[in-house]
């Protein structure tokens, strides 16, 4: 099976003495050409995930031969294909899965990544990262810039707080389901209201609706990989609640030439559509901003409007765009008219960026009362009397 050995962890993990193991990345590539993709899913997917994108962006379903030639120079027609690379993140799928909560974070992931274009033999690389994915591609951008051909964020957020959904009814319900799932069916029936709209779920599909079929191929592929391993979950949920991009980082992520990318689904539970505009914005000139009508995975949603936009950018970067042409950035001299609304805005912003702490607060003691309630739960039943009738006697 085709897998990238790293041996990178937690630098302070090994300072304090700790161990630290290789880890295996599991990877596919499809397709043959020179332009060459990454791809990097979220948290607790697989390359899996990345069917829809895989398809449109080379036309193959099957995975490639590894005795194939997976250097920069491809000779004759195949040199104006795209070759897709896309792989499970450590702690997930067939990769390792490291027991250290501390290994997991957006910058070891994103060296695992470059490990990987280097194992390949890749010299640049379009990097496509969603929901964690994005971060860690947003790493990557920020450590290794010469790296990358453009940056796709694909339902982005800033990590930390800003991966908390916004608090109503629907996200609370959703949260108890899925700390609740523990087999692949009830895992499936949320992932499904997680990623993708009702409106989208009801569709009819020939004689059924789409999440019918959708939760058939989840049970499927659930049952056949097995669920999320404790450490697994624990470490990829670390490694989003401590990301976050410096004022530095996003400097030279936006100075470094390459063309940006976000796409989101303004329907999204997961990420806030807010935080993606927030980035985009921190991210000009070089980035666009495309929203869609859909949800967390719309990707899935909508393949078409979301694979036309990356081979966009994957034109426009071959042939040199600049980025204002390419940002839907408006021009210094229109930012010069609008510096009084600007100062408004950004006293908005900062308003609504302490309403997300404060909306996390209240989340984690949300949470904190749904664990002491459940635990009481079980005590009550643990303790609760057994009745004996008085025939048995």
């Amino acid at each position: 099976m085709p897998y990238c050995a790293v041996s990178h962890g937690d630098p302070a993990a090994a300072a304090a003495g700790a161990g630290v193991e290789d880890v295996r990345i599991f990877y596919q590539r499809y397709g043959h050409g020179a332009t060459k993709v990454l791809l990097i899913i979220g948290f607790a997917g697989t390359h899996e995930s990345w069917g829809p994108q895989v398809k449109g962006l080379t036309a193959a379903v099957q995975p490639v031969d590894e005795e194939s030639p997976a250097a920069d120079d491809v000779p004759g027609a195949a040199a104006e294909g795209v070759e897709v690379c896309c792989f499970d993140n450590r702690g997930v799928g067939r990769s390792s899965v490291p027991p250290h909560k501390s290994h997991y974070t957006t910058v070891v992931m994103a060296k695992d990544a470059l490990a990987l274009m280097d194992h390949l033999g890749w010299r640049k690389a379009h990097v496509f990262g969603h929901s964690m994915g994005s971060m860690i591609a947003s790493k990557l951008a920020a450590i290794a810039p010469e790296r990358v051909a453009s940056l796709a964020l694909l339902n982005a957020t800033g990590g930390g707080y800003q991966c908390i959904p916004k608090i109503d009814w629907q996200t609370i319900s959703l949260a108890c389901r899925f700390l609740r799932a523990r087999t692949p069916e009830q895992r499936a029936a949320v992932d499904l209201d997680v990623h993708y709209t009702r409106e989208y779920l009801d569709d009819t599909v020939g004689p059924c609706t789409r999440r019918q079929m959708l939760y058939e191929e989840y049970v499927k592929g659930l049952s056949s990989r097995g669920m999320q391993s404790r450490h697994g979950f624990e470490g990829q949920l670390n490694a989003c609640w401590t990301h976050k991009l410096s004022q530095k980082e996003l400097d030279q992520i936006r100075s470094a030439g390459f063309l940006i990318l976000v796409i989101h689904g303004r329907d999204d539970v997961v990420a806030q559509l807010y935080h993606a505009r927030r980035l985009a914005e921190k991210l000009q000139p070089a980035a666009k901003l495309v929203e869609l009508h859909g949800g967390h995975l719309v990707s899935h949603e909508r393949p078409a409007e979301v694979n036309m936009s990356l081979m966009e950018m994957i034109k426009a970067s071959k042939s040199n765009t600049d980025q204002e042409e390419w940002s839907d950035h408006p021009r210094k001299s229109d930012d010069l008219l609008l510096s009084g609304p600007a100062k408004r805005d950004g006293n908005i912003i900062s308003i609504y960026d302490l309403l997300g702490k404060l909306q996390f607060i209240l989340l984690f003691f949300i949470g904190a009362f749904y664990i002491i309630l459940e635990h009481a739960r079980r005590v009550l039943r643990v303790l609760k009397p057994v009745r004996v009738s008085t025939t048995s006697l």
